[in-house]
């Protein structure tokens, strides 16, 4: 397992302090320099130490109390040592949507991986099957959505001599103009057939995305994992999961969108011949945003439940101030999401005092590659010079941009660093 502590810092890591070349990580680290006054370049994306674990807390009990297992996307983040902070808090596993994540998260000792597709690829097929041969503790789930998938799967470990079977359950599609998924019962039973007359693969229950499920509101959402679960119902009784050998049922959906709902709908579940692996893969909890899942998470639906707290913030230099309605800052599209929404201007930091500011008046208004462009209202103190804080929309597309962040608590001080793998 690689460690991560040792890797040296250098150019390949953008806003690191330049001093600090050739230090490791864990020296950097150790040195518990200021975001602010230690060094670093603008512009600078930092992760609150604080909100990441109010995060993590806050997910491992909302799963304790409603009974369900998680394992959230590692998409999200790609970033081993906050899969272990996952897993320390509570997580099943890690779900992964390509071949690449899988074999990220082995190189990082990650036990158990859901697969949240259908895998046809012979050569990852042909890795999956020797990574399972050669550590028996090694769980691995993924989607079969189609019966020509059952057997490009089954042709390819066959050639690889699989010795262990892949676990695999059937994906129901969250409706017609949804994304992947079988859309009917009786072509979820045909693909499960297809399974069974393998010796290749097992079924071990069934899942889907509601957060494809078109138009979704509540009630949509809940008519859809209503049918995923009667499916899985109706498949117990006709002893399809205990005719493959499995120990468990696997149900499994909740996106970071309805989790809520997913919650609701897996409590009414009856009981089942074999215990039932009820699995939750919400995925940017973990650092949640300032945009898009500030206005979606389930949270808001049920306030009594807690609230995640956005731990992004992309810290930018202003370089120009052309004129008093205009400035620009020097992050842009190569530094921030921006997929979803702008940047959201929340603080700045005087560059002559180092006093920290609500950004008032101050308003992003669009990105260049390596700009952004700011409004600015009259009577708004900005100068150049100044540091904008920055609220970002979208974690996926936030930690593809930076291969090691800073972990910062309240007051400045970069305790760690969070190495990314895309």
């Amino acid at each position: 397992m690689p460690d991560l502590a040792n890797e040296r810092v250098d150019h390949r890591f953008k806003a690191l302090p330049p001093d600090a070349e050739g230090l490791t990580v864990g020296e950097l680290s150790a040195q518990r320099r200021n975001l602010f006054t230690g060094g670093f370049t603008t512009p600078v994306l930092a992760l609150s130490a604080e909100s990441v674990e109010h995060n993590l807390r806050l997910l491992e009990t909302y799963a304790e109390r409603h009974g369900l297992a998680f394992a959230p996307h590692g998409k999200t983040s790609m970033a081993p040592q906050l899969f272990d902070r996952q897993l320390e808090h509570g997580a099943w596993g890690i779900t992964a949507a390509v071949p690449h994540q899988a074999r990220v998260y082995r190189a990082h000792g990650i036990a158990r991986i859901f697969l949240a597709n259908e895998l046809v690829d012979p050569v990852a097929l042909r890795w999956l099957a020797a990574e399972l041969d050669a550590d028996p503790g090694f769980r691995f789930v993924c989607y079969v959505d189609s019966v020509r998938g059952v057997e490009l799967m089954d042709e390819a470990l066959r050639a690889a001599g699989a010795s262990r079977r892949v676990d695999v359950v059937v994906e129901l599609g969250a409706g017609e103009g949804a994304r992947t998924g079988v859309r009917t019962e009786t072509g979820c039973a045909a693909v499960a057939d297809a399974v069974a007359a393998t010796t290749t693969l097992r079924l071990v229950g069934v899942a889907g995305y509601e957060g494809e499920v078109p138009r979704a509101d509540s009630e949509r959402v809940r008519a859809w994992l209503h049918r995923l679960t009667a499916l899985a119902v109706d498949w117990d009784k006709a002893g399809r999961f205990a005719d493959a050998g499995t120990d468990e049922i696997v149900v499994s959906a909740g996106g970071s969108a309805w989790f809520d709902t997913v919650a609701e709908v897996f409590a009414e579940l009856p009981v089942f011949s074999l215990p039932v692996l009820k699995l939750l893969r919400s995925g940017a909890y973990v650092s949640h945003d300032s945009g898009h899942y500030r206005k979606l998470t389930p949270f808001n639906r049920v306030p009594e439940e807690g609230a995640l707290e956005p731990a992004f913030r992309l810290w930018s230099q202003v370089v120009s101030r052309p004129t008093p309605e205009q400035a620009f800052t020097n992050a842009g599209k190569r530094d921030a999401a921006h997929d979803l929404h702008l940047p959201e201007a929340q603080v700045v930091r005087d560059g002559r005092t180092g006093e920290i500011r609500a950004a008032e008046g101050i308003t992003v208004t669009g990105l260049s590659d390596q700009h952004a462009w700011v409004r600015t209202a009259e009577g708004a103190d900005l100068e150049v010079g100044d540091w904008i804080g920055m609220g970002l929309s979208h974690p996926c597309t936030s930690f593809d941009k930076w291969q090691l962040i800073p972990l910062v608590e309240a007051d400045g001080t970069v305790v760690d660093y969070i190495r990314t793998f895309f």
